[in-house]
């Protein structure tokens, strides 16, 4: 065979190879059909467990039962960039990612905080909220509990599969560490004597201060909260950049625009309400 003929096959070989590298790379990005898929059913369905206010929580409303807060206002204005209805469901916290992998919600919202472990099972978006971590206690044993060591023995909840369960086995390893799926049922058992405080949130104790005067303060022991569990953001499913970068847009921009900071305050302006 000629070395020119030789020269001709492999130009053909190698622009043909080029081609097909071009294609699969088109194939790819073509086929996150994350956000699509929403747009096209216009609706984004959210899936949250309402019963940490100011986050998340139930009111009524003309004789109807509502989930309000902070993470909803978010996913409001989110739907509305997309151009969608927002559609919330309710389940308990420890079920939430199960029921993002199981296509049964598009989204998360939960004062959800992207730790590493999580990030094994689900994608998350740039944080929209930083949170810092206290121990409730009923009113007048805030000087009670002023040290880890005043704690052992004690009977302390976190909400199940939370940053705050994950603190209270590393920081409270001698307290005995009650857990459970409710964080109300928690703060009631705090108010009855069952347990001696539990671990939240401080935005999130603070508002149950606030939607109970009288009732509750917050502990004088300090409990660190690790910067890989500060951040706050919204779950997604792996694999799904397109619908990534759209709720990253809406962050960025409720960011500029102050709005994050004014849906705060609206939401825990909403808790007192509930009573």
């Amino acid at each position: 065979m000629k070395k020119t003929t030789i020269k001709k096959l492999l130009a053909v070989a190698s622009v043909a190879f080029l081609g097909s590298l071009i294609l699969t790379g088109c194939g790819k990005s073509s086929s996150d059909q994350s956000l699509k898929q929403i747009q096209d059913k216009k609706e984004l369905v959210l899936g949250t467990s309402a019963d940490y206010p100011p986050f998340e929580f139930t009111t009524m409303k003309d004789g109807k039962k509502q989930i309000v807060g902070y993470d909803i206002l978010i996913a409001q204005q989110i739907a509305k960039d997309m151009g969608v209805k927002l559609k919330v469901v309710n389940t308990a916290f420890p079920s939430l990612i199960s029921e993002l992998q199981d296509k049964k919600v598009d989204i998360v919202m939960a004062g959800m905080v992207s730790t590493d472990q999580r990030k094994k099972a689900v994608d998350f978006t740039k944080s929209y909220y930083k949170n810092s971590n206290v121990l409730l206690v009923k009113k007048g044993e805030a000087a009670k509990y002023n040290t880890v060591a005043s704690l052992k023995g004690k009977a302390v909840g976190a909400q199940q599969s939370t940053t705050q369960e994950k603190i209270g086995k590393k920081q409270l390893a001698a307290a005995n560490l009650v857990t459970e799926a409710n964080f109300t049922n928690l703060t009631n058992e705090v108010k009855t004597g069952t347990l001696s405080g539990v671990i939240a949130e401080k935005v999130v104790a603070d508002n149950v201060i606030k939607s109970n005067p009288g009732q509750y303060e917050i502990a004088q022991v300090k409990l660190k909260t690790p910067a890989s569990d500060a951040p706050v953001s919204i779950a997604v499913r792996k694999n799904s950049p397109a619908l990534k970068k759209q709720l990253n847009k809406s962050i960025t921009k409720l960011q500029k625009n102050g709005d994050l900071d004014k849906f705060m305050q609206k939401a825990q302006d909403l808790q007192p309400e509930q009573k």
